[in-house]
Order: C-alpha cells, then structure tokens, then sequence
C-alpha cells in the first residue's frame, strides 16, 4: 500500500518514510501543497499523512481540493493542539488527526486502524481504483467520472481496468489485444484503437478537467492522470 506523506520538515518526511517503509508500505514524499497535490496527480496511494502548516498551499486547502476529488483517507498533523482546529480538520473530511510532537509509532498505528477501518467498509477495496475524478469498481464494473456512472461496452471497461490498475506501464496494442480480447482473437490492432477512441470520447464528455489514457507514440497506450490546460 502506498502512504503520501506531506510535510514541509525534511527530519519528519524522512523519519514517516523510515517508519513506514520498515512495515512494507511504499512512500511518496512531497514538502509543500502544491507538491502534494501534484503527487496525488500522478501516483494512486491509499491514504495521506497531510501536514496543516505547508508552504504554497496550506494543508486545509489541500484537504479541501483531495475531498473534491477523492474519499482517500487523509490523517492531518498540526502543532496547534485546538479543538476548533480538529473539528474544522474533521469537517473538511480528515479520518484523524495527530498534534505534534508525536511518536511514529502511534502515528503508524493511527494509519492502520483508519486503513482497517476503510477495508472493513468496503471488503471488495483492492477492485475499486480511485483517481483525480474517477472511480473505477472491477466487481460491478462500474466506472464514475465526477461521481456519474458512464455507460462503458465490456470491451472498453475490460481496457481501462486493464491500463489503470498498473498506472504507467505502456501496454503495445498487441498485449492489449492479449490480455482484453484473448491469445485467440485474430482481429487487428486497429480494433484497439477504435476502441480507444471511443472510451476517451466517454471519459472526456463527463470530465473535461483530466485526460486518462495517454498515447505513447509508435508503442501503445498508457493510464496517467493528466491535467487538461
């Protein structure tokens, strides 16, 4: 599982990173607002150690604009030990939030009752992806963009599941046509791209603000969250 840890301080990023990477989770750093919301852009975690105190974009902005986008579990630090900050952390949607000075450890175990306690919520979580304005759910394969359900063929859910759960890996349309229509299927790669064409035409008409799957030139085909200008 990955952790995205915000925070302008290199001492605590790199003591959350050591923490949690010594329990098998994988760590995305960011050291201000802007950064974090960059990272959450381009890399799928499953919860956000967020920092109140940030450079750029403070951390109740970045809170704010990640609940727009995403029900990812979000446990906010502070120095400022205030009930009104906690409950307006907690209004604008943090699952916890620790005051600082804090120990790792407490902290690594506030990450793991919040993650069981989402897995509990919703036992099926390993087969729903979540992006910037999209939710992909493998066992009713039912894609939402902005929180509406589009209307995809079986072959179209089939490619966008098959991209999106491995974000950036390029995949030629020969594996695609692998791995979608079967070792069997005798058809051309062009189907593929027709088939491309139409899922991003979909996307695109309910959520104008990101591009999904990007075109690697000359090789295949690729999910990355991409802002649109």
């Amino acid at each position: 599982m990955k952790i995205l840890v915000v925070d302008d301080d290199p001492n605590i990023r790199q003591l959350l990173q050591m923490t949690f990477q010594v329990e098998g989770y994988e760590v995305i750093l960011a050291e201000d607002g802007k950064k974090a919301l960059e990272q959450f852009k381009k890399n799928p975690v499953d919860l956000v150690v967020l920092d109140l105190m940030l450079p750029e974009i403070d951390g109740w902005q970045v809170c704010r604009k990640l609940r727009e986008e995403s029900d990812i579990p979000i446990i906010m630090l502070t120095a400022k030990d205030d009930e009104v900050d906690t409950i307006l952390g907690l209004k604008l949607g943090a699952d916890d939030y620790v005051t600082k000075p804090f120990s790792p450890r407490e902290l690594l175990a506030r990450v793991e009752a919040v993650l069981r306690r989402v897995n509990q919520t919703d036992g099926n979580s390993k087969y729903i992806l979540t992006y910037p304005g999209i939710t992909i759910d493998q066992m009713k394969r039912q894609v939402k963009v902005d929180g509406k359900e589009v209307e995809l063929s079986p072959k179209e859910f089939d490619i966008l599941w098959e991209l999106a759960h491995r974000p950036g890996q390029v995949y030629s349309r020969e594996k695609l046509l692998d791995r979608v229509w079967g070792y069997d299927y005798f058809g051309t790669t062009r189907t593929v791209d027709v088939h491309i064409k139409r899922l991003r035409a979909k996307l695109e008409e309910v959520q104008p603000r990101y591009n999904y799957i990007q075109t690697v030139w000359g090789v295949g085909y690729k999910f990355e969250v991409v802002p649109i200008d």
